[in-house]
């Protein structure tokens, strides 16, 4: 079972960078798809992005792409997330998500308790 511990978040201005960390205490991590969702106040959860247990296969959200960019570093236990060119409505709680199932159309069964990432326009 996946045991998910997100940082990385903070305040930083419009344009500016961020990069999240999820480390996973568990044994399972590189075998699990990972992924990242973001809720923003008063919305519901949204898919980010996912990449497969081998890090081959990657999946974005609309309107991240071009801008952020998933990782993982399977000897680490670590899953990322690159934001660059950050603007006010990516301002939201990120979520790491662990999931045994297929990466294509992630959805996450194991979850971190989220960091919160804001930006300043």
């Amino acid at each position: 079972q996946a045991q998910l511990v997100e940082s990385g978040g903070g305040l930083v201005q419009a344009g500016g960078s961020l990069r999240l960390s999820c480390a996973d205490s568990g044994r399972t991590f590189s075998v699990y798809a990972m992924g990242w969702f973001r809720q923003a106040t008063g919305k519901e959860r949204d898919f980010v992005a996912a990449i497969s247990w081998n890090g081959g296969s990657t999946y974005y959200a609309d309107s991240v792409k071009g801008r952020f960019t998933i990782s993982r570093d399977n000897a680490k236990n670590t899953l990322y997330l690159q934001m660059n060119t950050l603007k006010p409505e990516d301002t939201a709680v990120y979520y790491c998500a662990a999931d045994p199932r297929s990466v294509v159309d992630f959805k996450g069964m194991y979850w971190g308790q989220g960091t919160q990432v804001t930006v300043s326009s």
